[in-house]
């Protein structure tokens, strides 16, 4: 094998996702662990601009970065290498991955700038372990649909939290949210897209969550995180930054793109609060942004 096909084989088959771009963004280049990370094949978007309803990366507020700071434009004008520690991508099926980047120029013989390479690898929000995730599966404590903590595995968890806020003080926040338009999806589209839906909205929370948090599928339409360890303006910023997620997240049926957002309850725990009291709480804040207009999110006063 000659030297540039073992360089080929290499890249091609790296765990990482790599692809390289012209000076037009136009992408050239697109490996295996690219296909497997976002779920495109190199025929699907060789060819095409990562901007092109592909990638579309996001940073930690939910900003999209294609056209207004995409760090693949600032490594060929700067002509400086790049480094983020996290940034969301878009995967096929629509759901937000958070990855971590790193970007540099590429010149040819003459030293000319002629495009660009991304490497980028999932890093993973949830530090879940596989032993663990199969019993609760056995528990039947897992959403079949979603693959996330089911209710009755969510309401052992807030139980738990508020066992802790009641010893040593530790406040926590809940999050309700309602996808917005849920029927009309079904109506419009099908059964089939609106689990499609389920799945977007539920990977792109869970993979907004750290690893002491937790988001799981409450019922239907409805999901619930419980986020620890956070004040009332981090808790905000948590927040906000799903509902952000959720709205940059889309997904293309027939060459239409299917957009997506929720609605958004979000209280934080108070003395005396039970399981029922903080969950209905949040539920009827939700239920005011609804009527606010949706796609937003209505936190405690």
């Amino acid at each position: 094998m000659a030297p540039n096909d073992i360089y080929k084989f290499i890249v091609d088959n790296i765990y990482e996702g790599v692809y390289f771009v012209d000076m037009d963004r136009r992408i050239t280049y697109w490996n295996k662990g690219a296909e497997r990370i976002t779920g495109y094949s190199a025929a699907e978007v060789t060819g095409h601009h990562c901007s092109d309803n592909i990638l579309m990366h996001l940073d930690e507020t939910g900003r999209c970065l294609c056209n207004i700071a995409c760090p693949l434009v600032d490594v060929m004008h700067q002509k400086s290498a790049h480094n983020t520690d996290q940034l969301y991508l878009r995967h096929k099926d629509g759901h937000r991955v958070p990855v971590g980047v790193s970007i540099s120029l590429i010149r040819d013989e003459t030293g000319l700038p002629i495009g660009a390479v991304e490497i980028f690898s999932e890093k993973s929000s949830l530090d879940q372990d596989a032993l663990l995730i199969e019993s609760l599966k056995r528990d039947s404590l897992i959403d079949a649909l979603t693959g996330l903590p089911n209710r009755r595995y969510l309401q052992i968890n807030l139980t738990g939290s508020l066992a802790e806020f009641e010893r040593h003080g530790m406040g926590f926040g809940l999050v309700f949210a309602d996808v917005d338009h849920f029927k009309e999806f079904n109506d419009t589209y099908g059964h089939d897209v609106g689990d499609k839906v389920l799945r977007l909205v539920g990977n792109t929370m869970g993979n907004c969550m750290r690893a002491y948090d937790m988001v799981g599928r409450w019922g239907g339409e409805e999901f619930v995180a419980i986020i620890r360890f956070t004040d009332q303006q981090q808790f905000r910023l948590v927040a906000e930054k799903i509902r952000a997620m959720v709205e940059q997240s889309f997904f293309v049926l027939g060459g239409e793109k299917l957009r997506v957002t929720i609605t958004v309850g979000a209280t934080h725990v108070r003395p005396g609060d039970t399981s029922e009291s903080l969950v209905c709480r949040a539920d009827q804040l939700m239920y005011l942004g609804k009527q606010a207009g949706r796609n937003r999110v209505c936190f405690d006063q």
